[in-house]
């Protein structure tokens, strides 16, 4: 990676400083373009956030032995799901990072349906363009962040890296951090899932087939929706959601 690197937890300024970074020193130009791409301000009511809901199935959980097969993303707002925007791709994994038949059965892409897919770098430029400018949203982001920046630095030399609003997190924050949580584990009853089906259970949301990017993208923007509606406001700054 050229620059600096991420911690853990990033502020508004970090997020910033990073980008522009990344900007000036980027030498493949659609990363450059995307790295300097204005983030929304740290103030900005979460309502007035132009967000994308992200999800990739994978070969397995490493990024450094693993690799994508699909990807979906969903453009969305608080108030709308832009299903006629949403966008949905399998790709074909790296020779040296092929399907296994775990894998296969978890997400059902099949090397079939890999035969003739495109490479990730082949819809590289399309993705970016659509990640740009937008707050991603991811349940669980230790998944999506790195494989793609991996997958991007293995192909232009350098990865990409952006902030998130993590719908699992905001989920931990409740059923795994709270007081209420911890007096849960001091009795001895078992930790509340924060699972992305589960999760949506507590909503009342409606149960979908998990495992397909386009609709746990899909799910992860609904949850969100639902996160918010709940538990906060949509004049709640946008500090307080992402990582």
């Amino acid at each position: 990676m050229v620059g600096i690197r991420p911690r853990k937890k990033m502020t508004q300024a970090d997020w910033n400083a990073y980008m522009q970074q990344r900007a000036k020193v980027a030498n493949d130009p659609e990363i450059a373009r995307f790295c300097n791409t204005q983030l929304p301000a740290a103030d900005t009511p979460i309502g007035e956030v132009p967000m994308v809901a992200l999800d990739m199935e994978t070969t397995g959980l490493d990024e450094r032995s693993h690799a994508i097969v699909s990807i979906g993303m969903v453009p969305f707002t608080l108030d709308r799901i832009k299903l006629s925007e949403r966008r949905y791709w399998v790709v074909k994994p790296p020779s040296l990072r092929p399907l296994s038949a775990s894998s296969v059965t978890y997400h059902h892409i099949t090397h079939s349906k890999i035969a003739h897919a495109p490479d990730l770098d082949e819809i590289l430029a399309p993705m970016l363009e659509m990640l740009a400018g937008r707050l991603v949203v991811v349940h669980f982001r230790n998944i999506e962040r790195p494989f793609l920046d991996a997958a991007v630095k293995a192909r232009r030399g350098e990865g990409v890296l952006f902030p998130m609003i993590d719908t699992m997190s905001l989920e931990a924050r409740l059923y795994r951090q709270s007081l209420w949580a911890r007096f849960r584990r001091w009795v001895g009853r078992p930790p509340v899932s924060i699972r992305l089906n589960a999760s949506r259970e507590r909503y009342g949301l409606p149960v979908y087939q998990g495992h397909h990017a386009l609709v746990d993208a899909l799910a992860t923007a609904e949850l969100l929706q639902a996160q918010i509606a709940t538990h906060y406001d949509a004049n709640t700054p946008l500090r307080a959601f992402w990582c």
